[in-house]
């Protein structure tokens, strides 16, 4: 018999909450079909109090897609190289894990060809205070609400555009020169994809640019596509369309790179310590 589980929406514009599950155990076909009928309404789910082993983690994520080579594999899980290290923990002084993942808003991985359908963040240990408050929430934002909140002239002007994403961004031209992680970056190619992705499950279409990735569109001078470019990125992040994710230790957390960006709220410090595993799954083409 199929668990009994529950979907309880957020209440904002994306993200629900999946009751009901544990994600240790292999779900049957019917179970993984609700399941991923709520992820594709919802763009943001939640599973709360897992504790999943490695395996369990990967198992659990390529139901939705083959793991994604990582693009900074040397934070990834030795022995489980589609895990990344999302951490600010420190061996001898230097990172074990990407300690600057998602400071800037963002969709995951969109420089590549084929990026991923989906992010899978398990919550190892997350920064408490002593007070007991949680720092670290990440903020989500739907890109698909944001396109069909758009005037139709706007969305006519848009039909067929396509963008730049630089994996390094406007950082690539910065007189300051580039971190390690950021110098790995530079040296990626540049893809170009559509400014307005359809979505390859529920054909909704969604915005699909960001400040500083992207900073040229075919076509367009550039001075015109930095202030289109802005003023999209701009709409996508209105407070309407925000969902805020506050972390507890177990939580499995899964967002659609095909409607939603993210922000990591980096308001923490060492010796509070974060701790999670990511696995990105699914390579998608971007369709207009």
């Amino acid at each position: 018999m199929a668990p009994k589980i529950e979907v309880i929406p957020s209440g904002d514009a994306l993200g629900a909450e999946i009751r009901g599950l544990n994600l240790s155990q292999a779900m049957d076909a019917e179970t993984f079909a609700r399941v991923e009928t709520a992820f594709n309404e919802h763009s943001v789910i939640c599973f709360r109090d897992q504790d999943l082993t490695p395996e369990q983690h990967i198992a659990h994520a390529t139901r939705y897609g083959e793991p994604q080579l990582l693009f900074l594999n040397h934070y990834a899980m030795e022995d489980h190289p589609e895990i990344l290290y999302v951490s600010n923990i420190q061996r001898e002084g230097r990172d074990i894990g990407y300690a600057d993942a998602g400071i800037v808003w963002h969709t995951d991985m969109s420089f590549e060809r084929t990026p991923p359908r989906a992010t899978i963040l398990h919550a190892r240990e997350i920064p408490i205070t002593e007070d007991g408050v949680v720092l670290g929430d990440t903020l989500f934002a739907s890109a698909t609400k944001a396109y069909e909140s758009l005037s139709d002239a706007m969305k006519n002007r848009l039909n067929g555009l396509r963008v730049t994403h630089d994996a390094a961004g406007r950082r690539r031209k910065s007189k300051t020169g580039l971190a390690a992680d950021n110098a790995q970056h530079a040296t990626h190619e540049l893809v170009v994809h559509p400014l307005v992705r359809r979505h390859p499950h529920t054909g909704r279409r969604a915005l699909y640019v960001s400040s500083g990735e992207c900073e040229t569109i075919e076509g367009m001078a550039d001075e015109e596509a930095i202030a289109l470019i802005d003023e999209l990125a701009a709409t996508i992040v209105k407070d309407e369309f925000i969902h805020r994710h506050k972390w507890q230790v177990g939580d499995v957390l899964m967002w659609d790179n095909c409607a939603v960006q993210h922000l990591a709220i980096h308001d923490y410090a060492l010796p509070l310590r974060r701790m999670m595993w990511r696995i990105t799954v699914g390579y998608t083409e971007v369709y207009e």
